[in-house]
This record gives C-alpha cells, sequence and structure tokens, in this order.
C-alpha cells in the first residue's frame, strides 16, 4: 500500500479485479486507462514539485512502483512557470470567478474554484485534502540510490523517467 509522505499522492488502497492497482482521488483518472504502461507528468520547475526536491522523485518512484508504470517527468525550466498553458487557461477564471467575493473559510474557496467552467468546456475538480502530511521529511542517500531514474538526453535534470523494470545503473552502497 502506498501512503503519501507529504507529496499529497493518492493513496493506493486496493486492486481491480485484474490485480491492477485501483487509485483513490484524483488518481481515479488512472483507472480510465487500465491498460496504461506509462505516465507523462509535466511539472513546474520549483515548489514542492521540484526538479531538484529529493521526495519528490522518491515518492514517484514509490508511485512508479506500486503501479508498474513507467513514469517520464518533464519539468519546465526555472522561471518559466508563465508558460504553463494549463495555469494561463485556469488561474485568470478562476480569479474571475471570486472576484468580489469575501474568501473566508478553506470551504469558500474550494467551492467558488470548484465551480469554475470556460465557454471552451474546461471544468474544475476541486476538494480540500483534509490529511495531515509529516513535515521536515528527508529522503537519504542510500534511498536515492534505489531509484532507478534515467535522465533523458535533453537537459536530464529537468526531464527524466522512472522506470520500476529497469536495472538499477546507479551503484548500490
Amino acid at each position: 500500500m502506498l501512503t503519501p509522505r507529504g507529496c499529497g499522492w493518492p493513496v493506493l488502497q486496493r486492486r481491480d479485479e485484474r490485480g491492477k492497482p485501483a487509485v483513490t482521488g484524483y488518481g481515479n483518472r488512472l483507472l480510465a486507462y487500465p491498460d496504461a504502461d506509462q505516465l507523462l507528468v509535466c511539472a513546474d520547475g520549483g515548489g514542492s514539485n521540484g526538479y531538484r526536491v529529493r521526495l519528490w522523485k522518491y515518492e514517484l518512484w514509490r508511485f512508479a512502483k506500486e503501479t508498474g508504470l513507467v513514469i517520464t517527468v518533464c519539468h519546465l525550466p526555472p522561471g518559466t512557470s508563465k508558460w504553463n498553458k494549463i495555469e494561463h487557461r485556469l488561474f485568470s477564471h478562476i480569479s474571475m470567478n471570486w472576484r468580489g467575493r469575501p474568501l473566508v473559510s478553506h470551504e469558500v474557496i474550494v467551492d467558488l474554484i470548484a465551480a469554475t467552467t470556460t465557454k471552451q468546456g474546461l471544468k474544475v475538480h476541486a476538494q480540500r485534502d483534509l490529511g495531515t502530511y509529516p513535515t521536515d521529511v528527508t529522503v537519504s542517500d542510500m534511498d536515492m540510490r534505489g531509484i532507478t531514474l534515467l535522465p533523458h538526453a535533453f537537459h536530464g535534470e529537468w526531464n527524466y523517467s522512472l522506470d520500476p523494470h529497469a536495472a538499477n545503473p546507479q551503484p548500490s552502497g
């Protein structure tokens, strides 16, 4: 069973009738593609999912091992999140949706975000995560050596794959 350790990943609680992990929460969307063997993650270059964050890579690795998915990560270069098309399409509409309304509670904020739609058909799903997560989680050098992280030829520090089926090319010990 996979449990989040600070990255907010969905928890794998059960397996479906074919033995594939069934993911709860936001991860239910993975169930729409039960035969998928790869997952592409496009992420900003900084913050909790930044390209230098060990916990991000370690938790993705755990998720890859649990699901059997080869996870390819492409980080936007540092300072370029303004190029993120989703943010441009989404955040301006969220701002317009809650304009002039007092943001007096988490519930109000989440409800206003969840009520956001666009004329082009973009719909937002939002729910408050009431889970508690440990802080100051560190990932040891030994844990990092256990990850099969395959850097891509172009900026391997920003673009890499986590393949739970590949032999680990990193030295152990």
